[in-house]
Order: C-alpha cells, then sequence, then structure tokens
C-alpha cells in the first residue's frame, strides 16, 4: 500500500511540474498599472495616461496562438476599459474591451482579460476606448509574431521598430471631452507626436527649445520591420523617412504584395508594417516625418512630428528642410490611388500553412447589404451628434452581449437600418442583426467634409473598391474580387465610399466604429449581433467567472477590491492549492 501510494505522488509531482511548464509557455502575462503621469511631449506640463509609468505603453509581444493574461488595475479616477484594436477575439466577444460587451472597470478596481490571439499575424495595438481617454494616452503597440513552423514571405529582418504617432492637443481628455459636450469643435491640434515624444528641432520657429524627440538608432546596411500605427484623434498622417524607401509588406494581420512607397498616408487607426533597408551613406541623420493631411499646410506647419532615423556610425544631425510629401490639400486622388495600390499577397501564408489567397472570397454570394451613410455633426435634442444613416448611437447602461446573456429586454433593438432613413434623425441604441456563417457587404458612403476612417472588432474584412461619388449597384463592376487587403480598419474620403466585405463567422457582438474619436464619441457607430442558432460552446467560449456587472445587472456584482497579485502570480497560486489538496488527499 505505501509503494502504491508513494507511485502515486510521484506521478502527482510529476505533473504538476509538468502542467506548470506548459501552462506558462503558451501564455503571456501581463501586469499593468493604469495611472497618470505627468509630462511635458511638446512643452507645456500635462497629465497624460501611462502603463505602469511608461507612456506610451509597453509593446504587446506574442506569437499566433498564445494566450494573453492581461490584469489590468484601474488607477484613474473614471471608469476604463481597453480594447485589443485588430486583435479578433475568436469565440470570445466578452473579452473585446468596448462597452457593448463589457462593462467599464470602477476607479481602483481591476480586471483580467484572458484572450487567445487565434490564427492571427501582424501589427496592431491597444487603446482605452471609453470618455475618450485615448486623447490623453494609455496606447502601446502589440506584435504578434508567426510561429517558427511559418514563413514570413521575406528574409528575417535585423531588428522590429514599433512607431506610435498621433495628433495631440496639450487639453487633456476631459477638457476635449467638455468641448464636444458643449458642442464645439476642438480646432487644430497641438501637435503630432511620434512615441509620445514632440517634434525634432528641424526648425526654431516652429519648435520651441527643451522638446525633447524620438530617435532610433540602427545599423547600417540592415534592414528593419517598423511598424507604424496612427493612433491619434482624427487627423491622417503622411508618413516618410528622408532618402528611404519605405517597402509595404503587412497591413493590420495581411501580408500585402510588396512595394516600395517614399511617403503613404495612413489614417487614423490604421496599422502598416515596413521593412527599410539602412542604405544611405550616413553623413547625417534622417528625418522621420509624420505630418497632417487635407489641411492648409502654412496653418498647421507646426502640427508635424519629426523623429531622427540615426545611422550608429552617423556623421551628423539632421539638418535642413524636411523632405516634402504630397503637395495636394485639396485634391485626394493621389491618396485614393495610394490605397488602391495596396494589395493581398495571395501566396503568401499567414497565421497558417495556406496561402492568404486560398480563400476566394470573390467566389462567395452576399446574403446581406448595409450603405451605411455619414454626414456632418447635427443637432438632436438640442446636443451635437454625429450618425450613420441617421441614427445617433447610444450605449446603454448594461452591455449588449451580458443582456442577451441574462435574457434583460429593452436593452437594445435589432433594426438598424440597411440604407440611410429619411427624416430627421434620432438617438437609439439600435444594432445591425447578422446572420452566422452568412457574407456581408458594407459601403461606407462619406458625406462629411474630413476622412473617415472605419473599424470593425472581430474581423478582418476584404476592401474591394473605393471610388468618389455616391455608391450605387453599379459600383460592384469595380469591385476588386482578387486581392483585395484583408484589414479590419479602412478610410472613407469625402465625398467618396468604400466598400468591404465580411465573412461572419465570429459570433459575438462586434464594434463597428468610425476610428475618428470626436465622431465615434458623438455616437458613429453601431454593433453587429452574431448569434449561433445552435448555441454550442464550439463557437462561443461561456461567460468568464470574472464579469464585472453594471446597469441592469449590477445587483449581481459582488464586492471587490484590487487585489496585490499579479495575473501570473494568482493564476500559479491556484496551481499550487490544486496541487496541495491532491498530494493531502493521496497521503491521507
Amino acid at each position: 500500500m505505501a509503494f502504491f501510494r508513494d507511485f502515486l505522488l510521484s506521478i502527482a509531482i510529476s505533473l504538476f511540474l509538468t502542467t506548470l511548464c506548459y501552462a506558462g509557455d503558451p501564455t503571456v502575462y501581463l501586469n499593468w498599472e493604469v495611472k497618470y503621469i505627468t509630462v511635458a511631449p511638446l512643452g507645456v506640463k500635462q497629465q497624460v495616461i501611462a502603463i505602469n509609468k511608461e507612456f506610451p505603453g509597453p509593446i504587446v509581444n506574442v506569437t499566433t496562438n498564445n494566450n494573453v493574461v492581461a490584469n489590468i488595475i484601474n488607477g484613474l479616477d473614471e471608469p476604463l476599459l481597453i480594447t485589443w484594436n485588430g486583435i479578433q477575439m475568436r469565440r470570445n466577444s466578452w473579452q473585446d474591451g468596448v462597452l457593448g460587451t463589457n462593462c467599464p472597470i470602477p476607479p481602483n478596481w481591476n480586471y483580467t482579460y484572458n484572450f487567445q490571439v487565434k490564427d492571427q499575424i501582424g501589427s496592431f495595438y491597444y487603446f482605452p476606448s471609453t470618455n475618450f481617454q485615448s486623447a490623453s494616452g494609455g496606447y502601446g503597440g502589440i506584435i504578434v509574431n508567426n510561429r517558427a513552423v511559418i514563413s514570413i514571405p521575406f528574409d528575417e529582418p535585423y531588428g522590429d521598430i514599433t512607431m506610435l504617432i498621433g495628433d495631440w492637443y496639450i487639453r487633456n481628455h476631459t477638457s476635449l471631452r467638455r468641448s464636444l459636450n458643449d458642442g464645439k469643435h476642438l480646432g487644430m491640434p497641438d501637435g503630432v507626436l511620434i512615441n509620445g515624444k514632440g517634434p525634432y528641432q528641424y526648425n526654431s520657429t516652429f519648435v520651441p527649445d527643451g522638446i525633447d524627440h524620438a530617435s532610433f538608432k540602427v545599423e547600417p546596411g540592415k534592414t528593419y520591420r517598423l511598424r507604424v500605427h496612427n493612433v491619434g484623434i482624427s487627423t491622417s498622417l503622411n508618413f516618410r523617412i528622408q532618402n528611404h524607401n519605405l517597402l509595404l509588406s503587412e497591413t493590420e494581420g495581411g501580408y500585402t504584395v510588396q512595394q516600395n512607397y517614399t511617403n503613404l498616408d495612413i489614417h487614423v487607426g490604421q496599422s502598416y508594417s515596413f521593412l527599410v533597408t539602412m542604405d544611405q551613406n550616413a553623413s547625417s541623420d534622417y528625418y522621420i516625418v509624420a505630418s497632417p493631411r487635407f489641411v492648409n499646410e502654412t496653418v498647421w506647419q507646426r502640427v508635424t512630428g519629426v523623429g531622427i532615423l540615426h545611422y550608429s556610425n552617423s556623421k551628423g544631425k539632421a539638418s535642413g528642410p524636411l523632405p516634402l510629401g504630397p503637395q495636394d490639400e485639396n485634391d485626394k486622388t493621389y491618396s485614393m490611388n495610394q490605397a488602391r495600390s495596396i494589395r493581398w499577397n495571395v501566396s503568401a501564408s499567414g497565421a497558417r500553412p495556406n496561402p492568404q489567397g486560398s480563400f476566394k472570397y470573390g467566389g462567395i454570394n452576399v446574403t446581406q447589404v448595409y450603405v451605411l451613410k455619414n454626414k456632418p455633426p447635427v443637432t438632436i435634442k438640442g446636443k451635437q451628434r454625429t450618425t450613420l444613416n441617421g441614427i445617433s448611437y447610444v450605449n446603454p447602461d448594461t452591455p449588449l452581449r451580458l443582456a442577451d446573456e441574462y435574457k434583460v429586454k429593452g436593452v437594445y433593438t435589432l433594426d438598424f437600418p440597411d440604407k440611410p432613413l429619411t427624416g430627421a434623425s434620432r438617438m437609439a441604441s439600435s444594432v445591425i442583426n447578422g446572420t452566422y456563417r452568412g457574407f456581408m457587404e458594407v459601403v461606407l458612403q462619406n458625406n462629411d467634409t474630413k476622412v473617415q476612417s472605419y473599424h470593425l472588432d472581430g474581423y478582418a474584412f476584404f476592401v474591394v473598391g473605393m471610388d468618389y461619388g455616391d455608391w450605387t449597384e453599379n459600383s460592384r463592376g469595380t469591385y476588386n474580387k482578387w486581392d483585395g487587403v484583408a484589414r479590419s480598419t479602412i478610410q472613407v474620403f469625402p465625398g467618396a465610399w468604400t466598400s468591404i466585405l465580411i465573412s461572419l463567422d465570429n459570433v459575438g457582438f462586434w464594434n463597428l466604429r468610425t476610428a475618428n474619436l470626436d465622431s465615434w464619441y458623438l455616437g458613429q457607430e453601431t454593433y453587429i449581433r452574431i448569434v449561433n442558432p445552435e448555441a454550442t460552446n464550439e463557437t462561443e467560449l461561456a461567460r468568464p467567472e470574472n464579469s464585472i456587472f453594471c446597469g441592469a445587472l449590477k445587483h449581481k456584482q459582488q464586492p471587490y477590491h484590487v487585489g496585490p497579485k499579479s495575473a501570473a502570480t494568482s493564476y500559479r497560486s491556484k496551481l499550487l492549492l490544486s496541487f496541495l489538496t491532491l498530494i493531502f488527499a493521496i497521503i491521507v
């Protein structure tokens, strides 16, 4: 009997050690405290939102199919949610981090996100999704690497560099939010930041003394992968590096046909990967420029982000005028032609061994069509609001997904119109009723005067067409049905349309929104509800046990406080407790 007990004990110890090892191997643990810090990126001290005292936040570096356990401690003075822009949350909209799926994390609470980066590769970013907070920071890059068994469609770069570019105001998000609530426009930004820093002093008239700038040290002759994200509020930016070509290779998880650009317009919410070879003579450093598009450049000249590319053998500082970008303030044809030139690399493997182009989207029958039109802000019930198809979305107190789970009535309606309404605009919590395993065509029509970016959570869609004027059914004759790029954020030019196709295979509630933060805040969004009639765990994961409750379900919320342990420590503590319980049972 003693031998048998000792044998079981040795097996238990072996299983415990194996579990501990393998449980940690595929999982990336993040323990983040989100708090205000004081910095002066444009020379004026201001509060920004930092993660673990970093602004921008730390880079999340994971590999295809890794699990991510992210413990978020809210040290702000208002509720918080973090969303993972472009991460599809397969079968798991519970973790999406927007108000339609999650109750916000109250101040001095924590919440642990737990999700898998399933079948994805590429360049993404995270940011706070509520209360206009991303205007004060809280964002950072996400890198999803290929598994070792899947080759990338280019030589392994020497280095990997993340660049977060975006327009910036000296006023913090609460002040900007008040302006929008009062019906005012935000006005011209105060600058453009690159990785949380102001411009290099290329001109003392536009850039005062004492501004800290972003600098990137590189080795001559080497090729680097640059992941560039526009994390700003509402300004399209032209990105370029003095005397260097940008070889486009990937955008938001889709490998592209590789082609060189001297500059590229990156619109709000978009992410691109470039391969850049350091092939210059390093007679001096080189400018990295992110300048605003479609504005009066004379007035906006100080609103330009400038960083430095520093060769290790550089012979001097950068000087002289900045490299010119496109000179077409009122002509957006150049930018649209750039966008049309970006194509999917149909022969490359993405997260899986089969080529990207093996999904032949152009041969699938469309089952639902939605034409979504936005227009300039309107006044509804005395408030400035933005709309889609005449509906200005209102976030209900109870998240949509929780309302469905607990069968709470009256939270939302499944009546979002498939074409623009006639008559007066209205406010509503109106949602698109998507068909599980259907194939949806969405036409985004921009009747505003500025470029709008649109993002869809939970999916990568196919960009099949864009043009000026009003979309008609005859416009389908211009669609790219073979190598339209798959991505999650796309621009729509003023007075123009963009058409996307979506394979509705991911169950949940998925936010379709403008990425322009001011327009999003004022109601230019909706959700697509995808339900599997069979309702099995194979198509949607169960509600997480740590869900926060609010609205009509707040009575379900237990008293809570921030625990002192990280997500990883908590997980291992539970594992140790289970192990000790097993040992005790064997011994007794």
